[in-house]
């Protein structure tokens, strides 16, 4: 097996990161590190800071020049830190030392490797969303048309009082729009420029640094924390939490469809199956299962990240090192959970027979909440949750249904408390409500 199950060609189909997992190559971050120190060279021209003609080569070549990145290898492992290869082969490969030796001016490596990661988070991020407004919108539709489509809901394993399949999807979809909602705020909180220089106190960055960093931001699309954040690593953190938000709602998605579509439930399709290598009978929950498992890889990488968060004095070499090996597996799990998310939500669906058939088994016990409450009409109510369980008990014992005991007790009660599609609540308007808000994505 190879490192990693996203570099992987066997694991490639399975662990399936998609455009994200573009920008977390060794060119993706070269390139990205180079498009910063080209943007600091210009914002530098413009304020005088460097020549403005040197500020323009330097732009010009960022944009144009490719690094080959395992050149660097041997830079990096003396250095720890790839960015002073790169600036020596960048300003080789300009070929104008009269310019070149404006190049990275005044900033530090982790200047330029933090903003660079701030550049891919950002793409990563609206990859992330453009994924999640398409399996909201088919979330959306299909509990708008299955929102009174009644079967049984489920709380510790076993059937707890009934529910529809529609609000069963509102309850998958509506933490994905709460995080879509957020997104917003968290561009503006997290997707920040670094521009400190090497203790954070912008030493080497001329008189207005400030101005620096802000036209910065604003020459990169980012934002300017208006402070130095070498060893503030929240706007990471807030990415990750994010990210885990997201990724813990698609593992339920995945554990409920994974229970749902079993043998023992079968209220589920899931369109296509893995196949097993002896049992010809089987379809196994290949993508519900790979959601759980990306969500189980990420929260033990998040403490990781949590770990690393932790720097020492002005800026850390092992906490930096820690987040470059956690950031990019967060990330591409993420990427990965929302693809096999796409393809599911596009592909799942009810089996209204059986889970009718499933609300009309176990002895009708499932109507039993509303049966108490029917008979604390007649009686008062703990007496009435008292008599209920006694007859449930009786159920089970005589493997007679539960409506049979009851109405033999009272026949004064409504039959209407035991109809299969009774007891939802309001479980249809939460499935209308939900579809309701994903129609304007």
């Amino acid at each position: 097996m190879a490192a990693s199950v996203f570099d992987s060609p066997l694991f490639a189909q399975l662990f399936d990161p998609g455009e994200t997992g573009r920008l977390f190559t060794d060119s993706a971050a070269l390139r990205a590190m180079l498009l910063v120190e080209g943007a600091l060279a210009k914002v530098q021209g413009a304020q005088g800071v460097i020549p403005e003609i040197s500020a323009a080569a330097i732009h010009r070549a960022s944009l144009e020049i490719a690094v080959d990145p395992g050149a660097l290898g041997a830079s990096t492992g003396q250095n720890g830190v790839p960015v002073p290869g790169l600036v020596a082969a960048f300003r080789a490969e300009m070929n104008a030392p009269e310019h070149a030796q404006y190049v990275h001016w005044g900033a530090t490596s982790q200047d330029i490797v933090d903003t660079g990661l701030m550049l891919r988070l950002r793409q990563a991020l609206a990859l992330a969303e453009a994924d999640l407004r398409q399996i909201l919108k088919t979330l959306g539709e299909k509990a708008a048309e299955h929102a009174h489509q009644p079967m049984p809901a489920r709380t510790y394993g076993q059937f707890a009082t009934p529910t529809t399949w529609g609000a069963v999807l509102a309850q998958f979809g509506t933490p994905l729009l709460d995080a879509l909602a957020g997104l917003d705020h968290l561009r503006k909180t997290s997707l920040w420029v670094s521009l400190s220089g090497a203790s954070g106190t912008a030493s080497a960055l001329g008189d207005d640094a400030a101005a620096t960093r802000k036209g910065l931001a604003e020459a990169l699309g980012l934002h300017d924390p208006q402070r130095s954040w070498h060893t503030d690593r929240t706007p990471i953190l807030r990415i990750a939490d994010w990210q885990g938000q997201v990724i813990a709602a698609l593992a339920h998605m995945g554990q409920t469809l994974i229970a749902l579509s079993g043998s023992d439930t079968q209220e589920v399709s899931l369109g296509s199956g893995g196949a097993s290598s002896t049992m010809p009978q089987k379809q196994n929950p290949v993508a519900p299962s790979a959601m759980v498992a990306l969500g189980h890889q990420f929260t033990g990488l998040r403490s990781s990240l949590q770990s690393a968060a932790a720097h020492q004095h002005q800026r850390d070499g092992a906490a930096w090192f820690a987040e470059w090996m956690v950031v990019p597996q967060l990330t591409l799990s993420l990427a990965a959970a929302l693809d096999h998310a796409k393809a599911l939500s596009g592909g799942f669906a009810p089996r209204p027979v059986r889970m009718q058939s499933n609300l009309e088994s176990g002895l009708g016990l499932i109507h039993a909440e509303a049966l108490s409450f029917a008979l604390a009409r007649i009686m008062p109510r703990p007496e009435a949750q008292k008599i209920t369980k006694a007859l449930c008990l009786d159920a089970l014992d005589k493997r007679t249904s539960l409506e049979t005991l009851a109405l033999a007790d009272y026949p004064q009660l409504d039959r209407a408390v035991f109809a299969p599609g009774s007891g939802t609540g309001d479980a249809t308007r939460q499935a209308e409500g939900f579809a309701a808000r994903t129609r304007s994505l």
